[in-house]
């Protein structure tokens, strides 16, 4: 038992090294090398737009992202700093000054760990589909509303921190727009979506960082560059420093340091999902949020911000071909070869171009995708979603967070208590029974069948993995008995469109039968039919069997 209980607790560095061979080193060398190119750039501009130096970023990237891949739960998560944090360091800098900042990761740190030693990793699976959209969609916002001050060279001495403050300043200072600026922002963006779009194999961020900065120190253009705000970057290996414990500041900042944890373990978990889905690796959840903490202390210890995992990387990582965690420690090692030898080019990048990607990245991480789904569901869930959106924009990240979990928990209760109901038994009750009933119904040969018993709410979602952990042995069609499903909501929702999504991607037929009326009403809302066919939506057990007779006799094999 307790040897399986540690064997639970090993890092996947630990698990992978077991069988490492020279055929997966050379892979996760590449995947390293590519991933590392492209953190360069952004680790800076995450910096730079949290109002700290540049080098804090690589720092960061450094120290953090090697500890997160060497002691981390994911085979192929890369860690470092992200776009979710800009916002929250920005304001803790503006607030409590660089030890503040220290001080805050720290605590962040210790809570991470504590929450992965206690086994509460799991518990980020209750944060519903709403209000993570919700925040988000407003710090992508905030990201982008953060870098129109470079993107357009406008001359503004101080930044205001809130979102407003920000676009009064810009609207006052439209006038001193620079063309060169916007030019060369354009031009760079354009570049970019080109590459996104067109060349996905290559990563656009370092090919515009490095045309964009030959151009303009070739051509000698007017643009504030690295070295014309902060000096440049030094060189050398990161330096130790325990920095100043203040207790007065404490109080004030465990509600951003709570904020900073609950933002790295819902980024770090949620990269760690979409790493599983391209890698087909299972992460371990608790692990990851230990790395994630330990890396969160020493990061401030070496000058770096608060780390989590990001997403747009771990994916580069592995469509990179990144087989093991190595591939994330090389990353980290490269960076630090390029803080040793390349530090001083650095000073000729140009804050335009770093803007430029910074709007991308706001673009990207923003799943505008996500919105028309959430307009489709229950006044109650758009309302979640919108208000959160809005205190995050408006307010700050942890009011958002902390009135999105309360308008959460309420709407959950509303949902479970709404689908309990007292009917009295009628001889008709008994009759309709029969056409739900396993025993009248026998399923044919090809058929696997599931049953959801309870409401499928957040926090329930995880349930599926037992359909998943059988998906290769599935014969053509899967059956799930909705009957006993009392209640539904987003979460829930999205989860069964990713099942159905990947079961027709796969070849096969799911049949969902025998829906109540809260869950039938929320799936026609939200367009469910466009996932599996309307046809596959049947009313009884009896209907679903008679539906699944028909797609076997049109199916050549039924095998799974």
């Amino acid at each position: 038992m307790k040897a399986s209980r540690l064997e639970s607790f090993a890092p996947k560095s630990v698990v992978a090294l077991r069988d490492y061979s020279l055929r997966k080193f050379i892979a996760d060398l590449i995947a390293g090398l590519t991933v590392g190119l492209v953190a360069l750039p952004l680790a800076m501009a995450f910096a730079i737009s949290s109002g700290v130096l540049p080098q804090a970023g690589i720092y960061t990237a450094v120290i953090a992202g090697f500890l997160i891949s060497a002691l981390g739960g994911s085979r192929t998560q890369i860690g470092g700093p992200t776009g979710a944090f800009v916002v929250v360091v920005a304001g803790i800098v503006a607030k409590h000054g660089i030890d503040g900042l220290y001080m805050c990761t720290l605590i962040a740190g210790v809570l991470l760990m504590i929450l992965g030693l206690t086994g509460l990793g799991t518990a980020i699976k209750y944060i519903p589909r709403p209000v993570v959209i919700g925040f988000t969609n407003g710090i992508a916002v905030l990201i982008a509303s953060t870098q129109i001050k470079d993107f357009f060279g406008l001359q503004i001495d101080k930044m205001p921190g809130e979102f407003l403050g920000r676009l009064e300043a810009i609207f006052a200072h439209w006038g001193t727009l620079s063309p060169t600026a916007t030019v060369v922002s354009c031009l760079s963006l354009g570049v970019l979506i080109v590459f996104m779009k067109w060349i996905k194999r290559v990563p656009g961020s370092i090919v515009v960082l490095l045309i964009g900065t030959a151009i303009a120190w070739g051509f000698h253009l007017p643009l504030e560059t690295i070295e014309t705000r902060f000096g440049g970057i030094p060189s050398g290996l990161p330096q130790f420093a325990i920095p100043t414990f203040r207790f007065d500041l404490i109080l004030p900042l465990l509600s951003p340091a709570l904020t900073v944890a609950m933002l790295g373990a819902i980024e770090s978990l949620l990269s760690a999902v979409v790493a599983d889905r391209m890698s087909g690796d299972r992460h371990k959840p608790n692990v990851e949020l230990f790395a994630q903490g330990v890396a969160n202390v020493m990061s401030p210890l070496f000058g770096g911000l608060p780390a989590t995992g990001a997403i747009a990387r771990t994916a580069t990582n592995i469509r990179s071909g990144a087989q093991t965690p190595v591939a994330g420690m090389i990353h980290a090692l490269v960076l630090l070869l390029i803080l040793l030898v390349a530090a001083p080019l650095a000073k000729h990048i140009p804050l335009t171009v770093l803007a430029a990607i910074l709007m991308m990245v706001a673009y990207n991480m923003g799943e505008w995708a996500e919105i028309p789904d959430i307009l489709k569901l229950s006044k109650a869930d758009i309302a979640v979603w919108f208000i959160t959106f809005a205190l995050t924009v408006l307010a700050d990240l942890t009011v958002a967070v902390e009135a999105g979990m309360v308008m959460a928990a309420l709407l959950y209760i509303v949902k479970v208590t709404g689908s309990t109901t007292v009917a009295r038994v009628t001889p008709e009750y008994v009759e309709a029974g029969f056409s739900h009933s396993l025993q009248m119904n026998p399923l044919p040969e090809g058929v696997a069948a599931y049953r959801i018993h309870g409401p499928f709410l957040f926090g329930a979602t995880d349930k599926l993995s037992v359909i998943e952990e059988e998906f290769d042995t599935l014969p053509p069609v899967v059956l799930l008995r909705l009957r006993n499903m009392t209640a539904i909501d987003a979460t829930g929702l999205h989860s069964l469109e990713h099942l159905a999504e990947r079961l027709v991607a796969s070849g096969r037929h799911l049949i969902l039968c025998g829906m109540r009326s809260q869950p039938a009403k929320l799936m026609t809302q939200a367009d469910f039919h466009d996932h599996i066919g309307g046809e596959n939506i049947c009313p009884s057990l009896k209907a679903a069997v008679e539906r699944a007779r028909e797609i076997l006799k049109t199916t050549p094999s039924s095998g799974g």
